[in-house]
């Protein structure tokens, strides 16, 4: 298939120059160069073809352009044409004559005359074959490069055409102008005015308009086929014969949507504004700039690569860095350090911020380090983790330039994020558990352990709708100079991930860049950042400044399931948001556009996609993001373009502030910039200069605002009544506003989220249903929960159907991710559907709250399903514009407002009426600024594609008239109606009953109000009176409105009444009165016809929240009727009630207000006798008011206009207490809990002359809290009644276990839960009092703890001390959470085994019992026997008394609830609530102590219950409690250390010491500061007198000492030790696992067991005890004891033992019993006031207290930290064998090694080494050398504690603790060059392997298998053997480098000086030499050696064989010379 075109001619004024005529289809052009013949008419007759590879689409535009030619500057533009080839494609072909026309859209003289020819595809191939410009490419190929070649031709000449449609053309145009209709003639003249200043929005494919033809020749069909037609917006044959309307013209888009929720408050039920409101606020929280603390501690790493390096770890966040110290010479190093970054910023920008870990080679003088690993995370990773932190993981260090290196080590870390009010929770590890470096990585759940290699890449195609971003003065000089007009932004895209940071290339002038480039990022995979931010940025030279920011989170553009997918993304368009479109030099809204913030308008699109890509190539990594060209995309090929219709009526404009009341105002609603009518589009010059052909004659010139939109109301000055509240006049004619513009056809992803949205909403609203009534105890909730879960598997399931029925089809998405996402919700959501249903099958009501867990889990997963990762269309924007200026405006998902013709996909509000409040935008919409509402709309919205117009007057509330535009409004081309005309309309009366409010927020200085609340009933507002000084204000009145106006059809009014807005002040006396709040109600409505009677009248009062912006103000009670006013025949309206008296407020001047009318009896509510009892206990640190001090105080409580009055203190500074601390008051309160009034505690103070000052209130705004409900007898036999039932029904399937002295108990949740025990159970909770025993269920467990516990702590009776009972508590606790962990783990399976034996125990009794196995009682009572820890007790016996270590605050525990189980602390407050937390903190003034109970009086008379201290009820709540006159206290407060505190020195640690606050005692302990520690062991004792009530409040704080300056707090924890004290739970003194007179853990408490035990039972009335053989009687009751724990106690200690015993099971004891304190150690968070909710570190501590009247305890424990102990470690090193040979021979070449080994413990400072071994040849090496450690041991905590001055400047020494870790080396010696190192060892001296008998025996696999015996050295005091040397390769494996005999003996400092040893192979006990051999020397010292062992032992034969020939060549030499001679003489006879 192709499309042809033959130009035939050119009709050309005489123009000087060649010619130069361009023709262009879907980016590939044709040229031809025109000689200058001087004539006019210029004879072409050229045909040029286009093969295509896909139908032509009859959107899709041809661009023919002409230019003139010049020599030295760029070819000139003479004229553009565009055919739009619609009418080409239906008729195959056209010929056209017309003139071409100009960069300003005018007609000019040049007529063109050219054919189209349009040739069909063939159906059976659709690929064109022959074309050689195809040839290369595949199908998919070239449709790929079809369009997307030169898109940016294509958008520039398209964009033109709506622009240059503004001017008018001539002659036949100005014929052509004619509108529908007057009224649109009237709006053609301003609309026209506003796009030629500012053009227009422009088209994204754009849909071109051609004129009529000038040409009068032209047939009849030509000028058909050249009507003016947009693609899809062509008009229907109706609309052809009509003159050209706005209707029919061209629309412009742009676009974009942030996955940003909109914050609308529509009134859709409480709910759902509650859900909105939160949602609103936590957007706002985020946004909001915060204090963050990320803390880090760096512990050790392990198997660096590299040999004998010096490490340091560097830690970076974001761009702050910080370095531990250097360790050296070692390739395991142990820091310990511990780092804190400050952070003040948004949660959102600190969570992109990546952590950077990186190790490196030590940094020298002049030179950085070298990177040995580096490991990144994000800090949002780290927050989603559990409890925000990762806790003693390792981290695996990897080189990003060394792919295939593998691991370059491992650190392990601690990693932790914390914000406001986070509490750090530290998991339980022991420092003795074995490392397993594999199964604690450092990554998230989920992620996998053996992570690739990835490249991310992100390709960037283009992007449009750019703003302007710079001035336009410039651009308009340059324009007068040069006549040049360049677009005024350079834009680029700047993309950030994972810690890189890429960019495009920069597109010089462009509104509508196209890029087409990819940006490659090599990280892991998966990765461990989760974000990437894209920015699209404008290049300015001074500062590139955003113009839009997008975050997309990897989690949602992947899976990690089974069936999961790889990060994919698009390609689709991002939407970009931000501050508004017009450009100024100071933008207040600029922080918007960098994601600080909801967008307030649409910025722009980029049309982008990511892909990743597993790699497995190593040739190349480049560390920095690297920039590629990609391959253009045919974006038709992912979505069809569709047209899109978005209408909107007003139907109500009330609420206007105040400033926009004086000029005439507008409304506006765009999507994109399609609409936008003031800065939306900004036109392209380039377009200007390429585009000038394309609108030839046929385009006509129509002002593009009117085009495909009105979008704008006409502007109308509002209305008002009372000058306080403007309206605007729309009355019956309501302004209606429609866009038309396309886009990108994605609908599905909208429909998708649609479906799931409204299933979570629906299970959400359910769900809070269901709490509702949990709370209320109600037996409805299982039916309840069985519904919902009902509701939800059906909604699944038809979510599965509709889902899978609409794969294809249009508006579906065709991209990767598109796919894998709809493939992903419907696999969750079929398992949702599955797991609800088998879920309501088993809710029961002793699983029920397990059962609500699991659906709120259902829930979270359905609301993550919700957003599509890619965006559809952009969100909508309503602005109020006035004076020209944008003022207000209000932004809504496109999702919400999408129409569908299966309602579950529309949007929840396409065609609905909903309320819209408008607001300010940016930072001034948030805060004071921000809380009044600037408008108040009724708004209609409906958004479909355009075939689905005619639905959109479906929704219209009825009533209007039908006007010609809504009879046509089927027609998809015909215009919308303007107006909605109503002509039906009902008069209402409004009868706001406005009831009371509660926990208003106080606006006054006293922290009180003087409220009054202002009702708005559409454009009538009405005030109730003013009630002063209250935050609780009942006002009961009846406010009436005569004549509310409402149009519209009474059944849906009746449906859907409108809004009424309440607003609640406080009235100031001077000033203006200040908002406190706002709440919104729906009236109850009464149409004319209908009787005011029961069910629906009277209304009933509900309680509505008040807002405060985005925080709560407090609840309103109030019920509202709309009645019709009745005609003569209908029923009247119900009478109103009397005039009630007015009450005389203080400025109240009767004369302004009317009568009063009361709320009427119908609906206010029912009242009964209830009786307040209050128990006035004191006052507390109280501040100073006024500046005078609070002498005399009283409490008021007030309730229902009631006041209860305190005695009054008389001296507040003796005693703060109350004289008379119990009374009541008689009241008449609601029946229904929903209406009872709040309850207000008020101070004030008595001064003299009768006056009286308040000091501060506190409101409590539910008395349910406090409410009684008495258990009367019948109730109780009815609850016997029913659990004997259930017993009975149990007793054949379950076994009852007695109560023995270990009665067993399973866990509390599993024991409510499961009624049955699983035969194969493993029971872990049995506990015997003072021990915890467990049977011997897995031995390797066992066995390990008894190592842990037993052996570690194996010292002599006599040495052992309270350390030794701290470490072991310390254990225990870290053994009890991880099995409390593996429980719950376990609970579950056992849960459900038990259900389903709970559903067979109905079927078959017998068939239960069977599985049991328990046939008879006999075998039950076996079974108990066998699960009785009796049977264990022999085999685990703890040798250590123990005590319990809390890892939070006592009052955090649940089982001592808070110390608040009578005397509660209420906080009073004073002074105005700003919103900002920082300073409401501040306003708290002091504490009222007592207690509150609120019931009905009287009492029935057979109540079978009893008050908290076990009394009857009818005598009063508070009888039996202790006096609260003042009471001296001796307090031992002992703080035994303290942990990750927070840095306050520049070197990153601190000098803290402790200061003690209680009451006005300070105890100071600067002179003890321990220097530089981050984790102090203090192990102090604090002892202080204290009078209780002055004295109660102890803070202990931990400051910095500092040698320079004041010292700096790191943080203080405060206690209230008056709660603690008066508890029933006895928090004075804890009580001991054991009794023991003497030793660690001697009694310390002043009274024995016994005696305790007697003052509870005198305390609670009972009989003293007695006790027996194993048994202990109190009264009734008794409590059994085994008694083999108390056989070896003396018979006078057997009693205290048994008392102790009973003391620990105190709880079980009826009426009076709970649980008492142990023997603990508490551990408390640090704050510091300068940063509030932030913890600072944490301290572990307790407080005793002895009341002074009794008598006194003994002395205080010692808990002074322990001394370490001193030990030396001798080393002797015997031999080396098979030493790998590193040098050559210097004469020889052979190879040798001059060998030595090094050692040392502590570090550098005490390494030593041997001799030299000189020429070893065989790597054999002979030493007999010792080297000899001191060192000081902590035994314990397993760590050297080594004291030394830091540096030089250190003011004092430094104690730091490092693991006992001896490390061996060996060495080659080089004399001229560096040693070289061969190979290490690191032992660790608690365990390592056993040696090797011989060195053959040595191998490496003595480190890596477990089957080698480890050794302790502490334990096994002397130890020889073979241990191997190795290095670490690069492949992360190991290679034995040598073998040393060595021999490790261990004394302590005593044996040490008893017998000494040299060093070396000194005296005394000096070592033998080696026998080395000879050998083995040094060659230059020993010359004669040399020639003897090196010279003559290597070339003796050689030497040898020289000689010999030297001889003989002497003596040949002697022959030859002396036979001549000889020979004369023989001759001559001499």
């Amino acid at each position: 298939m192709s499309l042809a075109i033959r130009i035939k001619q050119l009709h050309v004024p005489k123009c000087k120059g060649e010619k130069i005529i361009k023709v262009e289809f879907r980016g590939v052009s044709h040229t031809k160069l025109l000689e200058d013949t001087g004539e006019e008419v210029i004879v072409i007759n050229e045909r040029y073809d286009w093969p295509v590879a896909r139908p032509v689409d009859g959107v899709e535009v041809l661009t023919i352009e002409l230019f003139v030619r010049s020599r030295l500057f760029a070819d000139k533009l003479l004229g553009t044409y565009g055919v739009v080839l619609q009418r080409v494609v239906r008729d195959s072909r056209v010929s056209v004559n017309d003139c071409l026309v100009d960069d300003s859209n005018r007609p000019i003289p040049v007529n063109i005359h050219f054919d189209l020819l349009y040739t069909a595809p063939d159906e059976a191939s659709l690929s064109f074959a022959g074309s050689q410009a195809y040839g290369m490419f595949e199908d998919d190929q070239q449709m790929l490069i079809n369009i997307e070649q030169n898109i940016a031709n294509l958008e520039r000449t398209l964009a033109d055409q709506s622009q240059r449609q503004q001017e008018t053309a001539s002659g036949s145009h100005d014929r052509k102008r004619r509108s529908t209709s007057e009224k649109a003639a009237t709006l053609e003249k301003p609309e026209r005015k506003k796009s030629s200043t500012f053009k227009t929005v422009r088209n994204l494919i754009r849909l071109g308009k051609q004129r009529p033809p000038k040409d009068t020749n032209t047939t009849d069909d030509e000028e058909n086929a050249l009507l003016p037609e947009s693609g899809r917006n062509s008009r229907q044959s109706e609309c052809e014969s009509t003159p050209m309307s706005r209707a029919c013209s061209q629309t412009s888009l742009d676009s974009n949507a942030d996955s940003q929720a909109s914050v609308s408050i529509a009134e859709r039920g409480r709910k759902t504004t509650r859900i909105k409101t939160d949602l609103k606020s936590r957007v706002q929280s985020v946004l909001k700039a915060q204090d963050f603390q990320v803390c880090l501690t760096i512990i050790e790493a392990r198997q660096l690569a590299g040999l004998n390096m010096d490490p340091v770890v560097c830690i970076q966040v974001g761009d702050q860095r910080k370095y531990t110290s250097v360790k050296e010479s070692t390739n395991c190093p142990y820091y310990n350090e511990y780092f804190v970054f400050d952070f003040h910023m948004p949660a959102i920008m600190l969570f992109d911020k990546i952590i950077t870990l990186s190790v490196m080679h030590s940094r020298k003088l002049l030179r950085s380090g070298t990177l040995v690993g580096s490991f990144k995370i994000d800090v949002k990773t780290v927050y989603d983790a559990q409890d925000h932190q990762f806790y003693h993981k390792w981290a695996l260090l990897t080189d990003p330039d060394d792919i295939a290196g593998g691991p370059k080590g491992y650190l392990k870390c601690d990693i932790s994020v914390i914000g406001k009010g986070d509490s750090v929770k530290v998991p339980p590890k022991s420092e003795k558990d074995e490392d397993d470096i594999e199964a604690n990585l450092l990554l998230p759940d989920g992620v996998p352990i053996d992570r690739q290699r990835a490249r991310y890449i992100v390709k960037i195609y283009r992007a449009d709708g750019l703003p302007k971003m710079n001035s336009s003065i410039m651009a308009n000089v340059k324009k007068a100079f040069t006549g040049e007009v360049n677009d005024l932004v350079d834009p680029y895209v700047q993309v950030s991930f994972a810690g890189l940071m890429g960019k495009t290339s920069v597109k010089k002038h462009s509104y509508a860049p196209v890029w087409n480039e990819q940006l490659v990022f090599t990280e892991m995979f998966p990765p461990l950042c989760q974000r990437i931010k894209i920015q699209l940025r404008d290049n300015d030279p001074v500062k590139p400044t955003v113009i839009g920011t997008h975050f997309i989170d990897l989690k949602q553009i992947a899976n990690d399931g089974e069936k999961g997918f790889l990060p994919t993304y698009g390609p689709a368009f991002i939407h970009l948001y931000g501050s508004t479109r017009d450009y100024s030099l100071i933008d207040e809204l600029s922080s918007l556009n960098s994601g600080l913030g909801e967008g307030v308008s649409y910025r722009a699109r980029v049309l982008i996609a990511i892909r990743t890509e597993i790699t497995d190539q190593v040739d190349f990594v480049p560390t920095e993001v690297e920039l590629e060209p990609t391959v253009p995309i045919n974006e038709a090929s992912y979505g069809k373009n569709e047209e899109f219709f978005l209408f909107t009526s007003i139907l109500d404009a009330s609420m206007l502030e105040k400033r926009l009341g004086d000029k005439p105002v507008y409304f506006e609603i765009s999507i994109g910039n399609a609409g936008n009518a003031i800065d939306g589009h900004n036109q392209s010059a380039k377009m200007e200069s390429w585009g000038n052909e394309e609108d030839s004659d046929e385009l006509e010139s129509v002002s593009v605002d009117s085009g495909s939109w009105l979008s704008t109301t006409s502007p109308t000055k509002p209305m008002t009544h009372d000058k306080l509240h403007y309206f605007m006049p729309y009355w019956d004619n309501k302004p209606c506003m429609h866009v038309r513009s396309v886009w990108p056809d994605y609908r599905r992803r909208m429909y998708n989220s649609n479906i799931i949205g409204k299933i979570a909403e629906k299970l959400e609203e359910g769900l809070n249903e269901v709490h509702a009534l949990m709370d209320a105890d109600n037996s409805e909730m299982e039916q309840r929960l069985k519904q919902v879960l009902d509701e939800l598997s059906a909604g699944c399931n038809k979510y599965v159907t509709i889902s899978k029925a609409s794969t294809s089809g249009p508006g579906t998405g065709k991209t990767k991710l598109d796919k894998e996402h709809l493939k992903l919700c419907q696999r969750e959501m079929e398992q949702i559907a599955t797991g609800s249903r088998n879920l309501r099958a088993l809710v029961t009501k002793s699983s029920f709250k397990e059962r609500y867990k699991t659906s709120l889990t259902y829930l979270a997963k359905t609301k993550l399903l919700v957003d599509d990762p890619q965006h559809a269309l952009p969100d909508v924007f309503l602005w109020i514009i006035s004076g020209g200026k944008r003022q207000a405006y209000h932004r809504i998902q496109a999702r919400d407002i999408i129409y569908s013709i299966v309602d579950e996909e529309s949007g929840r509000d396409c065609g609905k009426v909903q309320t819209m409040f408008y607001k300010l935008p940016g930072k001034k919409g948030q805060g004071p600024s921000g809380w009044a509402i600037q408008a108040k709309l009724e708004i209609y919205l409906w958004m479909g594609v355009l075939k689905h117009k005619k639905y959109f007057v479906d929704g219209i509330p009825k009533g209007y008239e039908l006007s010609q535009e809504l009879r046509n409004a089927e027609r998809p081309r015909a215009l919308p109606p303007c107006i909605v005309h109503y002509n039906e309309k009902h008069i209402f009366q409004l009868r706001a009953n406005i009831y009371q409010a509660r926990s208003l927020i106080g606006s006054d200085a006293s922290g009180l109000s003087d409220p009054f609340a202002r009702i708005i009933a559409g454009e009538f507002s009405k005030t109730t009176q003013v009630i002063d000084e209250t935050l609780s204000p009942t006002w009961d009145e009846l406010l009436i409105f005569e004549e509310i106006l409402v149009y519209g059809d009474g059944e849906e009014i009746q449906k859907d009444p409108p809004a009424i807005i309440i607003e609640i002040f406080d009235q100031d006396k001077v000033g203006k009165s200040e908002f406190i709040g706002r709440a919104i109600a729906k009236p109850q409505v009464k149409l004319r016809y209908e009787q005011y009677a029961k069910p629906r009248f009277p209304a009933a009062l509900e309680w509505f929240d008040i807002t405060r912006g985005t925080d709560r103000a407090g609840e309103l009670l109030a019920a509202f009727e709309l009645l019709e006013l009745p005609s003569d025949d209908s029923p009247p309206l119900p009478d109103i009630p009397m005039c009630k008296e007015r009450p005389m407020y203080k400025d109240t001047d009767p004369k302004d207000m009317g009568p009063i009318l009361p709320v009427p009896r119908g609906i206010r509510p029912t009242l009964s006798r209830y009786r307040i009892e209050v128990l006035f206990w004191g006052l507390r640190d109280l501040k100073r008011i006024h500046l005078l001090t609070v002498d005399k105080p009283r409490v008021d409580i007030e309730c229902a206009s009631h006041i209860l009055n305190s005695s009054i203190i008389q001296n507040a500074k003796k005693n703060p207490n109350f004289a008379m601390p119990v009374k009541f008051l008689d009241l008449d309160l609601p029946e229904q809990e929903l209406y009872r009034p709040p309850l207000t505690i008020r101070v004030v103070d008595c001064r003299s002359f009768g006056r009286y000052t308040l000091v501060g209130t506190h409101t409590i705004n539910s008395i349910q809290k406090y409410t009684y409900t008495p258990i009367t007898k019948r109730d109780k036999d009815a609850e016997e009644r029913k659990k004997s039932l259930n017993h009975l029904r149990a007793l054949d399937t379950n076994v009852e276990l007695q109560t023995t002295p270990n009665h067993f108990s399973m866990p509390n949740d599993i024991r409510e839960r499961s009624p049955l025990l699983p035969k194969d159970m493993n029971f872990a909770s049995l506990s015997t009092y003072g021990t915890d025993i467990r049977p011997d269920r897995n031995k390797k467990e066992l066995k390990k703890r008894k190592h842990s516990i037993e052996e570690d702590m194996e010292d002599e009776e006599g040495s052992r001390d309270w350390w030794t009972k701290y470490f072991a508590s310390v254990e225990e606790m870290i053994n009890e959470s991880k099995e409390a962990k593996r429980l719950n783990q376990e609970s579950t399976s056992m849960l459900l085994a038990a259900e389903e034996n709970a559903q067979l125990m109905d079927k078959s009794p017998n068939e239960t019992k069977r599985r049991f196995g328990f046939k008879t009682t006999a075998n039950a009572s076996k079974f108990v026997s066998r699960i009785s820890p009796k049977s264990v007790r022999k085999r685990v016996k703890r040798k250590t008394a123990l005590c319990k270590v809390y890892p939070t605050e006592l009052e955090q525990r649940h089982e001592f609830s808070g110390f608040k189980e009578w005397l509660h602390s209420f906080e009073l407050y004073r002074g105005k609530k700003t919103g900002d937390e920082t300073e409401d903190d501040s306003r708290i003034v002091g504490l009222f102590k007592g207690a509150i109970k609120v019931y009905k009086w009287p009492l029935p008379k057979d109540v079978e219950d009893h008050t908290i201290m076990g009394f009857d009820p009818q005598y009063g709540f508070f009888q039996g409690l202790p006096s609260n006159d003042p009471i001296r206290v001796l307090v031992r407060v002992y703080i035994v250390k303290a942990n990750d505190l927070h840095p306050m020195d520049l070197n990153g640690k601190a000098d803290p010491y402790i200061l003690l606050h209680l009451g006005s005692k300070r105890i100071s302990d600067k002179e003890n500061y321990i220097s530089k520690q981050l984790n102090p062991v203090f192990g102090k004792c604090f002892e202080v007198e204290a009078t209780f009530p002055q004295d109660s409040l102890l803070t202990v704080q931990i400051f910095d000492w500092d040698l320079v300056g004041s010292d700096d707090m790191v943080g203080e924890t405060k206690i209230d030790l008056e709660n603690r004290f008066y508890s029933r739970h006895r928090a004075t003194c804890g009580l001991p696992s054991k009794y023991e007179e003497s030793g660690y853990n001697s009694w310390r408490d002043a009274m024995k067991p016994t005696q305790i035990l007697a003052k509870l039972c005198k305390d609670g009335k009972v009989d003293v005890p007695t006790y027996g053989d194993g048994e202990v009687r109190i009264g009734r009751y008794t409590f059994n004891l085994q008694t083999e724990d108390f056989d070896f106690y003396t018979t006078k200690d057997v009693e205290e033992h048994m008392a102790l015993a009973v003391l620990h099971r105190w709880r079980e004891f009826p009426r009076i019993g709970c649980d008492l304190i142990p023997e603990h150690i508490e551990t408390r968070p640090l704050y510091n006031p300068d940063k509030p909710g932030i913890e600072q570190g944490k301290i572990e501590m307790w407080v005793d207290m002895f009341p002074m009247d009794m008598p006194l305890p003994g002395p205080p424990l010692d808990i002074s930290p322990r001394k370490p102990k001193s030990y030396e470690l001798r080393v002797i090193i015997w031999n080396t064998d098979d030493v790998i040979l590193e040098d050559d021979a210097f004469f020889t070449g052979e190879k040798m090694s001059d060998i030595y080994v090094k050692g040392w413990l502590k570090g550098p400072e005490d390494c030593q080494c041997t001799d030299i071994h000189y020429r070893s040849l065989t790597g054999e090496g002979n030493f007999n050398w010792r080297f000899i450690y001191p060192f000081d041991y902590m035994v314990a905590e397993q760590k050297i504690v080594i004291s030394r001055k830091e540096s030089l400047f250190s003011w004092d020494e430094t104690e730091c603790k490092i693991p006992a870790r001896l490390e061996l080396q060996v060495w080659d010696a080089d004399h001229f060059s560096a040693d070289d190192f061969l190979g290490a060892i690191t032992l660790d001296l608690n365990r390592f392997p056993r040696g090797a008998k011989s060195s053959k025996l040595c191998t490496l696999e003595m480190l890596k298998s477990d089957c080698v015996p480890m050794v302790n050295i502490f334990k096994q005091k002397r130890v020889k053997g073979w241990w191997p040397f190795f290095v670490k390769k690069d492949n992360e494996d190991l290679e034995l480098t040598g073998k040393v005999e060595a021999e490790f003996h261990l004394l302590t400092k005593d044996e040490a000086e008893k017998n000494p040893v040299g060093y070396g192979r000194g005296e005394p006990d000096a070592l033998e030499k080696p026998n080395r051999p000879d050998a083995s020397f040094m060659w230059f010292l020993n010359p004669l050696k040399s020639i003897r062992y090196i010279i003559w032992h290597n070339y003796k034969w050689k030497i040898l064989k020289l000689l010999i020939i030297l001889a003989v060549a002497i003596i040949i030499l002697l022959f030859v010379y002396a036979v001549p001679g000889y020979t004369v003489k023989k001759m001559m006879g001499a």
